[in-house]
């Protein structure tokens, strides 16, 4: 699915469909094709698909962090219009989602993550050192997923390029450090947003103690597994995925 990338002002998204929107953040390596089985299915149930792109890359160095992204988010779903919206975010997305919901609640209808960052950190900042070693970035992307096939070379490359610049490099460690530093776990027990947290079994970056912890500390939340499965659960189970979340959003009348 190639959806053309809207872009106005500072804004670039992609929109598809019509209804209640369900926004959805990448990740810090994840593109919006991650969220291609999403955007196919929900439309057709009646939600409008919208992906911005976060400006992970092309805010000033000392505005890289968590929360001026949150903000950013804000910002997008004034500029939209949007009364309320259902937040779905992956990895970092997931972070940046919890930040906006804790900082925004009135915007925010009802929260997604999946393997999202805000309580353990170690799996962003440690992982890009290696820069020039291409086999060493493969076997990191391969270790995203619990099949290592999903690592398509187009992946990989985008990732070795996105190391291999030193902009984006540095970049990515300011958000690394940011995401350290805004650790969620005394924010979430006074978070009373409807959250469903969808989680691989098998994910290494963001183990499945995390996601217990996140359902334990969130007041309103359930927690849905999918096995077989690592860090990027839309991408690796996306049909799963989408019945998990369907049934959920049927569930909470959302």
């Amino acid at each position: 699915m190639k959806q053309e990338i809207i872009s106005e002002g500072k804004f670039s998204y992609v929109e598809i469909g019509e209804g209640t929107p369900i926004v959805i953040l990448h990740g810090l390596m994840g593109g919006l094709s991650n969220f291609d089985g999403v955007a196919d299915y929900f439309p057709k149930k009646g939600y409008k698909v919208v992906i911005p792109q976060l400006p992970l890359y092309s805010l000033s160095l000392l505005k890289t962090n968590v929360g001026n992204f949150a903000k950013y988010i804000k910002e997008f779903i004034d500029y939209k219009n949007y009364e309320e919206v259902i937040l779905l975010g992956n990895s970092l997305g997931g972070h940046i989602a919890l930040l906006t919901t804790k900082k925004y609640p009135e915007k925010i209808k009802s929260l997604i993550i999946t393997g999202s960052s805000g309580l353990y950190e170690s799996a962003m900042g440690e992982s890009y050192p290696k820069r020039g070693d291409y086999e060493f970035i493969k076997k990191k992307a391969e270790n995203v997923f619990y099949d290592p096939k999903v690592a398509t070379k187009e992946i990989v490359d985008e990732v070795y390029a996105t190391v291999n610049n030193r902009n984006k490099l540095i970049r990515t460690l300011a958000i690394a450090k940011s995401a350290i530093r805004h650790n969620m776990a005394k924010d979430l027990p006074k978070m009373h947003t409807p959250t469903c947290i969808i989680w691989g079994r098998q994910d290494h970056v963001t183990p499945p103690e995390v996601a217990v912890d996140f359902d334990k500390l969130l007041p309103n939340s359930d927690l849905y597994w999918i096995d077989k499965c690592g860090h990027a659960a839309m991408m690796e189970h996306p049909d799963e995925f989408n019945k998990l979340l369907d049934h959920w959003l049927t569930e909470r009348n959302l």
